[in-house]
């Protein structure tokens, strides 16, 4: 009976506590809901398209998501937010939004987010990285100034002028053997970029037009880690997959770079062991550098290789879209042939003289066809940053560990910046002070700030160099005479922005 009593008093306190409880719980959930609104009104995020569940706006970028992105942004506005799966991304599309990130704030915005297909975690990759080290540390310092002295300094750039001259002309005589022949043009300047590269650090070539195993090997390796890198990774979008790597995108990039540094490791281990027997305190090339700075083997594999994947990628794509452009613009075609007649054919005997960089940079057209290339063709379309803690951008909030993308596709055409944005014309750079070193920032095609390309003039003479060699020495045509006009310019969204369909073309004798 007592039992009975005590149950029946329990039940009818439940009956009293349990609405108080839930009471209080919802209160306590709502006074967070608005706590939380109310600074979020305070600091809101920057507007965007509404998210799906789980996924978020994954489905609406499609695969041009720099196209898709410019398109939020003219909705949007200049500074946008969407949710990739469980992430945050804050996306720039204006010269005033990049300013912002890239100057106003580039100290606390220089960080990068590393993707989950890089091998190595990222703090070995701050050890050892300068494109992918996750912060600006002591260390990304350092390295920064051994490039900039040793490899992309003007006097630096200017005493190995000799080396990227020869690397041209063997791609000269290659072409001059293929007359009447179907080339594939990024093949070819893809060759001589790294060889170029090549000799600047190992003083060797590892690719070649006279193609061995190890060359063949080294290409074949190099351009599946470029398709492997443009591969989108659910564990970027979804972190609690990142141990699972379900595509299993980390473990093959982790075996072609394996494979990669196996073709030099002899060599640099001959190079370790010749500098220890003969006490030998030269420099001959950049692997000679590194060694004098104590680098490890793991470091200087990694450096390598980010030199070889920055130097070679970008520029051959850059190439291919002006050649591209070229073919299908036959009256800008027609101007720089006129440019380069009169300023390197011999006025005494009419024979055509041999290019050299001090005459590149007098030939005014080119250097702009070169620039409005980078204009409309940007070799990175989505520059990538990571907001490390959380900041204030256009009187918004870019919240701690959010990624930040800065569209330099979408600016490159914005209309405010520029008349007639769709339109090649390298007009738009005559008389213009407009230039590419970070300053202007509705042309940023090498970025700017902290994280700028540290190869930029090392770019802007091999760029033109070999541009003028292409078009100086040969004309050119499209296959089975189809009409230049219709050449398809689709682009292929990666870590690099490729022309979908690579450019094919025949080259012939040239006569002026």
């Amino acid at each position: 009976m007592q039992c009975t009593r005590s149950k029946m008093a329990f039940y009818q306190l439940l009956v009293v506590i349990f609405p108080i409880s839930i009471t209080v719980l919802v209160l306590i959930i709502a006074s967070r809901f608005l706590a939380a609104a109310a600074a979020s009104s305070q600091n809101p995020l920057p507007p965007g398209p509404k998210p799906w569940p789980i996924v978020g706006n994954l489905p609406h970028l499609g695969k041009k998501p720099h196209v898709s992105l410019r398109n939020f942004s003219n909705i949007y506005g200049p500074l946008i937010s969407l949710r990739l799966g469980s992430q945050l991304l804050v996306v720039a599309s204006s010269p005033a939004a990049a300013a912002e990130i890239l100057k106003k704030h580039d100290r606390l915005l220089s960080a990068r987010y590393v993707p989950r297909a890089v091998p190595y975690d990222t703090a070995e990759l701050d050890r050892k990285a300068i494109v992918w080290a996750s912060n600006c540390n002591d260390q990304w310092k350092a390295f920064r100034a051994m490039l900039r002295n040793h490899l992309t300094s003007a006097k630096a750039i200017e005493s190995l002028a000799a080396v990227r001259e020869r690397k041209v002309a063997e791609m000269v005589e290659f072409l001059g053997r293929k007359l009447g022949e179907s080339v594939s043009i990024g093949e070819v300047v893809f060759a001589t970029m790294f060889d170029m590269l090549s000799n600047l650090i190992f003083s060797r070539d590892y690719i070649g037009f006279v193609r061995n195993e190890d060359g063949n090997r080294m290409k074949s390796l190099i351009q599946r880690l470029i398709e492997l890198g443009a591969s989108p990774d659910l564990a970027d979008f979804f972190p609690v997959l990142k141990n699972l790597d379900p595509q299993g995108l980390r473990r093959k990039s982790t075996r072609c770079c394996d494979e990669i540094f196996s073709i030099w490791h002899p060599y640099v281990k001959e190079r370790r062991e010749l500098r220890l027997r003969e006490r030998s305190g030269g420099a001959e090339d950049f692997l000679d550098i590194l060694l004098e700075n104590g680098l490890d083997d793991d470091q200087i594999d990694w450096l390598s290789l980010e030199l070889f994947r920055a130097g070679t990628d970008t520029t051959t794509a850059t190439i291919e879209w002006a050649m591209a452009e070229l073919i299908r613009n036959r009256r800008v075609m027609n101007k720089l042939r006129e440019e380069l007649k009169r300023e390197l054919l011999s006025p005494k005997s009419g024979e055509l003289l041999l290019i050299d960089e001090s005459m590149v940079a007098r030939l005014s057209y080119l250097n702009a066809i070169v620039k409005e290339t980078l204009r409309i063709h940007p070799p990175v379309a989505l520059l990538p940053h990571r907001a490390p803690e959380s900041c204030k951008v256009m009187d918004y909030t870019i919240p701690e560990g959010a990624r930040i993308a800065v569209n330099l596709w979408a600016i490159g055409r914005d209309p405010t910046a520029w008349e007639d944005p769709e339109t090649f014309r390298p007009e738009k750079f005559i008389g213009s002070d407009v230039d590419f070193r970070g300053q202007d920032f509705e042309f940023l095609p090498f970025g700017a700030g902290r994280r700028m390309c540290p190869g930029v003039l090392l770019a802007i003479r091999q760029i033109p160099l070999v541009l003028a060699a292409l078009i100086h020495n040969f004309d050119w045509r499209l296959p089975d005479g189809e009409d230049p006009t219709e050449l398809d310019m689709s682009e292929k969204f990666g870590h690099t922005l490729q022309k979908e369909f690579p450019l094919v073309l025949i080259p012939d004798q040239i006569s002026f």
